[in-house]
């Protein structure tokens, strides 16, 4: 019987370790990626002089507040450096302005005395031109003397109601024209119109007497009378037969307007009779007369 090789066995090969385990080992040997790594290294390297955020954020707002109280401190010693010039200059500015407001006052008193002075002049020029009766007319209707006697005394004023008007220092210290109940200079023309259309001989508002040539107009939210700006209330004085002077202007255009005011508008308005008002003459009187034509010229002079 045949002899059958003797059977061989294999040569066992060497077996792979598993990859799953060899990931998990991997895993557990470099918990940290190279990237985290090499960042820890570098900051190894660098020390421990690194400062945490907060704290720098601490250290840059405490350099920061340094920085705004150093410049706060410089500002305050150059003010402090300047204070005194500037205090200086405005002592020497509130001085000229004393010494300019002096001059003009000065100035207005010379002025008024000259006035005055023309004034008297004038009166007595009227005085020895004519008859006395025929000086006193003329001077009583240029306004050039002082006149009293019988007439009636009108006051009229803004509306309860309306802004205040200002006050002596500053009459022009006003709200405006706009508001409806405040008397306006057209009101004021329409009184003393009146007044004169209804038998005045002389009057005056606030003190200040009219003449043939005096304007009753606004500037600003003044009313003025010869450019001299008044205060309300308006009291208006007029010399004439006082009875019939208050009842002809009642019963008149003028007065019914100032009526429709009172009505309308709220204005404020009183008459009365009075046994004797005083008027003063006009501070700048301006008196013309009138010639004949000449014959050869043609031409008259006044």
């Amino acid at each position: 019987m045949p002899q059958q090789p003797p059977v061989r066995s294999s040569p066992t090969r060497p077996q792979r370790p598993d990859a799953s385990m060899s990931l998990i080992t991997n895993v557990m040997d470099h918990s940290l990626d190279d990237g985290y790594a090499e960042a820890a290294a570098r900051k190894q390297s660098r020390g421990a002089g690194g400062l945490p955020k907060t704290l720098r954020a601490k250290l840059g707002l405490a350099a920061g507040l340094v920085l705004a109280a150093l410049v706060v401190t410089v500002g305050a010693a150059q003010a402090r450096v300047t204070a005194p010039v500037v205090a200086k200059e405005r002592q020497e500015l509130i001085d000229r302005i004393d010494v300019e407001t002096a001059g003009a006052d000065k100035l207005e008193s010379t002025v008024d005395t000259l006035r005055d002075d023309v004034s008297a002049r004038q009166r007595a020029a009227l005085r020895s031109s004519g008859g006395s009766a025929e000086a006193d007319l003329v001077g009583l209707l240029s306004g050039a003397t002082a006149v009293h006697g019988p007439g009636v005394k009108l006051v009229v004023n803004d509306a309860k109601e309306a802004a205040a008007g200002g006050d002596g220092a500053n009459p022009r210290e006003t709200s405006g024209f706009s508001d409806t109940g405040r008397v306006r200079d057209r009101d004021m023309q329409r009184v003393v119109n009146g007044l004169w259309a209804s038998g005045a001989e002389a009057i005056s508002i606030n003190g200040q007497r009219l003449t043939s040539l005096s304007a009753i107009r606004a500037a600003g939210d003044a009313i003025l009378v010869d450019n001299r700006p008044l205060v309300p209330p308006y009291t208006v004085l007029a010399v004439g037969d006082g009875d019939r002077l208050s009842t002809r202007f009642q019963n008149g255009a003028d007065g019914l307007y100032l009526h429709a005011l009172e009505e309308n508008y709220g204005i404020r308005a009183t008459i009365s009779t009075e046994g004797d008002v005083r008027l003063p003459a006009a501070p700048s009187v301006i008196v013309r007369t009138a010639q004949p034509k000449s014959e050869k010229t043609g031409k008259g002079t006044s």
